[in-house]
């Protein structure tokens, strides 16, 4: 099974750090690896640090923080042979980075998959360093490869610039979904494969709240064109942040789907398990029957 990577991405200042702190800090029995340049580019909160040398840090709760120096591909392979295994990858990166550009690079490593880039922007600053001529198409690039766009500092600024800088960011290319976030405090199982299915697996099937995010369990017994199927939902259902459920395709054969943002991955099901998709998105816009109905509508299209 490929070990999940979450590339993280923005300019400086825009919150990367807080966010992974605040990721770590909520892992809740994920053995999360953070992956940096240099340990000055990303402060671990000092409470988290149970043990530090040159190239590790060891975090409470399983998790590390590991320095990859000028060799990204060579700390990744020595990662997969870590004992305990990470659960999840969270790849941080400079200011400068373009996240497709490493995203593309991790994609090519046996034991790895992307689970999702996601780009941290400033609400009150965005819009300006968009502008700015030596970072604006920095800045664009970021935006067009994100997954999730987290716009941080959202208590910041007023109600009208939030509402103005959403609508700004929507008419940017791409199809990146837009968290708000405080602090980069955004649900771990919103932005992580790893937390998301200890999340599901810990909780009853059905319904449940997590602050501002709604998660929501169906059954689709009959067959279903499942590439179709996470084509639609990826690009119909712009509330939807993460799913995963167990398919069954055409031939009979139950698959995998993962979905994260605009991004989907389909793969073979284990041996034995039950038909179900999990979809989780923010409790404001979330749509279950949109789903359902979508889900209905793939049988008549699979069986024509």
């Amino acid at each position: 099974m490929n070990l999940p990577v979450t590339i993280v991405g923005g300019y400086l200042g825009a919150g990367k750090t807080t966010l992974v702190n605040h990721l770590l800090r909520n892992a809740n029995g994920a053995r999360l690896a953070v992956l940096v340049n240099e340990f000055g580019e990303l402060p671990i909160d000092e409470d988290l640090i149970e043990a530090q040398d040159d190239m590790m840090i060891s975090i409470a709760g399983g998790c590390v923080c590991c320095s990859y120096g000028n060799d990204l591909t060579l700390a990744m392979l020595d990662m997969t042979r870590m004992q305990p295994r990470p659960d999840h990858v969270i790849l941080e990166a400079s200011g400068v980075a373009i996240p497709g550009a490493i995203a593309a690079a991790v994609s090519l490593l046996p034991d790895y998959g992307i689970d999702g880039v996601v780009v941290l922007a400033d609400a009150e600053s965005i819009r300006d360093r968009a502008d700015d001529r030596y970072m604006g198409d920095t800045i664009e690039r970021q935006l067009l490869d994100a997954d999730i766009v987290v716009l941080n500092k959202t208590d910041l600024v007023s109600p009208d610039h939030l509402r103005q800088t959403k609508t700004w960011l929507e008419a940017q290319p791409g199809n990146a979904r837009i968290l708000d976030a405080v602090s980069g405090k955004v649900e771990p199982a919103v932005l992580l494969q790893a937390a998301f299915d200890r999340e599901w697996k810990e909780n009853t099937p059905g319904s449940h709240a997590t602050g501002s995010f709604r998660t929501e369990s169906l059954v689709i017994e009959h067959v279903v064109d499942v590439e179709q199927f996470a084509r639609e939902l990826t690009t119909t259902m712009p509330w939807l942040i993460r799913s995963k459920g167990f398919i069954k395709a055409t031939d009979g054969v139950m698959k995998t789907l993962q979905i994260v943002g605009h991004r989907w991955t389909i793969s073979d099901a284990p041996d034995g398990v039950a038909a179900g998709l999990v979809v989780i998105g923010p409790s404001e816009t979330f749509d279950l029957e949109a789903v359902k109905s979508l889900a209905a509508a793939s049988l008549t299209e699979a069986l024509r």
